[in-house]
């Protein structure tokens, strides 16, 4: 449903002052239309050139090369507002009221007309630009006609009454759309429609290696599908491959191939050459990585039942409304035609953030890429990838940081060092060492699974201290061998040649994952707070379960010093973190 993105709503003509241009916008709401006091265009509208004044030129020139330079994806994930002011002026066609045009990135080309009527009162975006740009806000739907001239604290998108909204004013929201969108249309500007985010499908990119699309044109019988047994269409072999600079595919310069025998009547006919995008290969190739050289079928039923569908998608949000969207189309046609028995390609799909770099999305347009051998070169592959993982939540955007790497790249030398250091000498296994690696398992199983890479990471950074505390680093077999494994996912070179050189047989991709021990994971002690009259003193670890009287008697003995001299007038106790003496 949010894929399609249907939206019933009212295109509503604004005409332009001094113009006899118009500007045609799409909106859920056509009962705000009082509230629009300003109108929004994106930066590639067709009739940002003509409203821009010459005072402006410059100005909005800039601005429409930065803007066009994000992703779409970008533009609408931004929470800061920027915009231009074109120097022209629409015509509220209720109020006769002038409103600015501005130009903005929030507002796409491809979605509605590329141009909106901002409605501040009741709008979250429209009221972030308004209030950035010192522009007026009006409240036009209200619980009730007393609160019509109460002041705009947020946007209030909800429902009510229409308030501030001339010969409406007191009708209910719904009444009023209705009301509002029947007289545009009696006045011929405006009428009822339906605007959907789901867009046709273009397959505008021409290339050789597209898949050829079964359909051969016949001067006679038209269009004929490619029998059967003649599926699939295969590519020529060629030795130029490259777009013709026409807009056709490479194929269509390769008259051999093309040339082909209309299937139906025998005659002559020529081989569609259109290739279809990247896009329809990324529709099913996860069903073909199970049966990849199954040459009578696409996959066998079988293998897609045993696999599919697949456990985890991970991926750009910018994917949801054209791969994973299609993605679903050709999974739901192929279960009914019988080649799979299941209907949703991916059961659970995880959208990984943006990386920053100088204040700045991470492009090559923009010039602000980090050159991945470079970092290889100073610090090796584990290093670059373990940063990759550790630079924060995978979900979240994040900004690169030049030497950030140089933390992650001291800590597996630590890590290098710790085995290589501790091997030969096989120390005994020690409690504390002990308790701490079983504790180190289960907090990087429980992050990965979750994937909070980045703070299971840091769990070992702090297991590394941990060892340290004991003196001379002195780690044993079993706790060694677990840290190889849990780092072998994030540093597979450095783990893989640790665990041959501490004599292992076979990977350590093969040895398993390591299991920790619940028992292993209740601490033993405890560690309490010393107050006296509410200020802190001292803290004690003490025995899990201590009793209140013990509990007292070691206090009173850790803080002799301090009570020296006063009356306990109370002893608090809260169990196992606080004791409290009242003193006088």
């Amino acid at each position: 449903q949010n894929w399609i993105g249907k939206s019933e709503g009212a295109e509503i003509d604004f005409a332009i002052e001094n113009s006899s241009a118009k500007i045609r916008v799409f909106t859920t709401r056509p009962d705000t239309l009082f509230g629009a006091t300003y109108m929004v265009l994106a930066p590639e509208h067709p009739l940002v050139s003509t409203l821009t004044s010459a005072d402006q030129r410059t100005a909005l020139d800039g601005y429409i090369k930065t803007a066009l330079a994000k992703s779409s994806v970008d533009r609408m994930a931004s929470k800061d507002k920027t915009g231009a002011f074109t120097g022209s002026y629409a015509i509220n066609p209720v109020s006769g009221e002038r409103l600015p045009i501005w130009i903005s990135d929030y507002v796409l080309i491809d979605y509605g007309t590329g141009a909106i009527m901002c409605v501040p009162g009741h709008d979250e975006r429209d009221f972030d630009f308004a209030k950035t740009f010192g522009l007026p806000i009006r409240r036009v739907i209200a619980t009730s006609l007393e609160d019509a001239d109460k002041p705009v604290e947020a946007a209030e998108p909800g429902e009510g009454m229409m308030v501030n909204s001339g010969p409406y004013n007191g009708m209910d929201w719904q009444d009023g759309k209705k009301a509002i969108t029947k007289w545009l249309t009696d006045k011929g500007i405006g009428q009822a429609t339906v605007s959907y985010k789901l867009r046709d499908w273009v397959f505008s990119r021409q290339r050789y290696w597209g898949e050829p699309i079964p359909i051969i044109h016949c001067p006679h019988c038209g269009p004929v599908a490619v029998p059967d047994e003649d599926l699939p269409v295969m590519l020529p072999e060629v030795e130029k491959y490259q777009p013709t600079g026409t807009g056709e595919s490479p194929l269509a310069a390769i008259e051999d191939w093309v040339q082909t025998t209309c299937p139906t009547c025998g005659g002559p006919g020529r081989r569609e050459t259109n290739t279809m995008p990247q896009w329809a290969g990324s529709s099913w190739y996860f069903l073909r990585y199970i049966d990849p050289h199954n040459a009578e079928a696409l996959c066998d039923k079988t293998k897609a039942d045993r696999w599919m569908p697949v456990d985890l998608y991970v991926g750009g949000a910018e994917h949801a409304v054209l791969h994973l969207l299609y993605a679903r189309f050709y999974v739901k046609f192929l279960k009914d035609i019988g080649v799979v028995s299941f209907d949703e390609p991916f059961q659970r799909l995880f959208n990984q953030g943006t990386i920053y770099y100088q204040g700045a999305k991470m492009s090559k347009s923009r010039g602000n890429v980090i050159n991945p051998d470079d970092l290889v070169r100073e610090y090796g592959t584990d290093a670059l990838r373990l940063y990759e993982l550790f630079i924060g939540p995978p979900e979240v955007a994040t900004e690169w940081d030049d030497h950030g790497i140089d933390g992650v790249f001291r800590f597996l030398s630590r890590v290098w060092r710790l085995v290589t250091d501790n091997w030969e000498s096989n120390w005994p296994e020690t409690v504390t060492v002990k308790r701490a690696t079983h504790r180190l398992i289960y907090e990087v199983t429980e992050r990965f699974d979750s994937f909070r890479f980045n703070t299971g990471i840091a769990q070992m950074m702090a297991y590394l201290n941990t060892i340290s505390a004991e003196g001379d680093n002195k780690a044993d077999h079993t706790s060694l061998a677990a840290l190889i494994k849990l780092i072998a996912p994030m540093a597979p070179h450095i783990a893989e040649e640790l665990w041959q050189m501490t004599g292992h047989a076979g990977s350590v991709f093969e040895s398993g994952w390591p299991v920790y021990d619940p028992a292993l994971l209740v601490e033993e002690t405890v560690t309490i707070v010393i107050q006296i009259n509410g200020r802190v003193k001292d803290r004690l670890e003490m025995p899990k379960g201590i009793s209140k009287e013990k509990a007292f008697a070691a206090a009173r003995e850790a803080s002799s010093e301090s009570l020296a001299g006063k009356e306990i007038v109370k002893e608090i106790y809260v169990p196992e973190k606080i004791v409290n003496f009242v003193v006088k």
